[in-house]
């Protein structure tokens, strides 16, 4: 585990930086915009496949990278589950589909899944915890590898994902 001084994060240089929250479960922000920055686009996609991704869990509301994926990485299962970054509560059905989603990829033990929003600070870290509670981690356990691995994220669906939980 890397130790980061708080004082030494920068929201933008975790951005678009890969965070392995464990072996087979990542955590990042978008994809760069095509084709307004098609070299950027190119380059996280790649590190994404130079990581061993097979699974895009993509949970803007505002954008969905589906059509490029496919284009350029066909390899790679897409599933947008998209919605708003309101900071309130989550209905359950996204938790439902979000869970869904990133454990039903993991049964295989050959996935690596990816678990993105914008800015990988709130969807995307919450859904990803939701996973890890749905597979069987404890909550402190949970939050405590989402913050390690990426420092920036906020989880601010946590309360809503445990609510979901004990439901």
């Amino acid at each position: 585990m890397i130790t980061i001084p708080t004082t030494d994060i920068q929201p933008a240089s975790w951005w678009r930086h890969l965070c392995e929250v464990t072996d087979r479960l990542f955590v990042c922000g978008d994809l760069p915009h095509l084709p307004s920055d098609p070299d950027g686009f190119h380059r996280v996609l790649g590190e994404w496949v130079d990581a061993g991704i097979t699974h895009i869990v993509d949970l803007r509301g505002e954008a969905c990278d589906a059509d490029n994926v496919a284009r350029f990485a066909p390899h790679i299962d897409y599933a947008w589950l998209g919605t708003h970054d309101a900071g309130g509560d989550q209905e359950f059905s996204w938790f439902d589909k979000g869970a869904a989603a990133i454990t039903g990829a993991l049964a295989d033990p050959e996935t690596r899944v990816v678990v993105h929003c914008h800015m990988g600070v709130n969807r995307a870290p919450s859904m990803a915890f939701v996973a890890l509670l749905q597979l069987g981690h404890g909550i402190e356990e949970g939050l405590d590898a989402i913050r390690d691995a990426r420092p920036i994220a906020a989880i601010r669906y946590a309360d809503s994902a445990v609510r979901w939980f004990a439901d």
